[in-house]
This record gives C-alpha cells, sequence and structure tokens, in this order.
C-alpha cells in the first residue's frame, strides 16, 4: 500500500492505480534521443474519495474509468517531442489532477533504454487538489 495514504488529505480515499504502462516516446535532450523513440514507463495513482469512487448500482459511470489514465498519457505523448520528463510528468499530473473526482496524483516515468549500466532513469511527482 502507498505510504501516501497517511498524509491526512488522503484519508478515505481510494488509490486506482496503473503499473508499468509502456508507451514508445519521443522524449529526451541528447541527439541519440532525438533521432528515435524510446520505451518510458508510466506508474500512475490517483487519490479519489471514497465517497466519489463507491459504486451504489456497479456501473461504470460511478468511478473513475482506468482507461483515463491511460488515454490522458497517450495524448500527452501524441503532442510531441518533450525534452524532459520532469516537464512530461508535470503536464499529466495536471491534467490528471483536473478530473472532478481526482483529489490527488502521483505519477512517474523510467526509460529504461538510457544506460547500459542501470535498469532506468526517471522522475516522481506528487500533487494535491487544492482545498
Amino acid at each position: 500500500m502507498s505510504s501516501l495514504f497517511l498524509h491526512p488529505a488522503l484519508t478515505n480515499c481510494r488509490r486506482l492505480f496503473l503499473s508499468n504502462y509502456e508507451i514508445m516516446s519521443h522524449i529526451g535532450v541528447h541527439d541519440f534521443e532525438k533521432k528515435a523513440e524510446q520505451r518510458v514507463l508510466f506508474n500512475v495513482e490517483l487519490f479519489i474519495p471514497l465517497s466519489e469512487s463507491t459504486p451504489t448500482r456497479d456501473q461504470l459511470s460511478e468511478v473513475v474509468d482506468y482507461d483515463f489514465i491511460r488515454n490522458t498519457i497517450k495524448e500527452h505523448i501524441a503532442q510531441g517531442h518533450v525534452q524532459l520528463q520532469e516537464t512530461l510528468c508535470d503536464h499529466i499530473a495536471r491534467t490528471l489532477l483536473a478530473h472532478p473526482k481526482v483529489k490527488a496524483v502521483q505519477i512517474s516515468t523510467q526509460k529504461p533504454d538510457v544506460y547500459p549500466d542501470c535498469e532506468a532513469v526517471g522522475v516522481e511527482v506528487f500533487q494535491i487538489k487544492a482545498a
């Protein structure tokens, strides 16, 4: 379980997550990164108040759909080359947080193919919607 649940603003929230979503992306500042797409892994956690995500009729319309997360990422990737993972994470986090049911978001990106001597390089951001 995420340690973010210990944050007082996330009391009575449900955690919705997408793990290791892999998508090819034009990203990076180095010349070799500007010449071709590369794999980027996304990990996303959305925190949604139980009052906004507890279904009573067992219907998708009562919760936040996982497709919303995937489609948000795909739409940002489709906009073209981004130099920094920080920029990409920040933009996606803002879009996800704009959803009326989402109270907080944590997102990380990893580029697993940049260096041969490590598993990945990446960045992570966490944002809570202002009360």
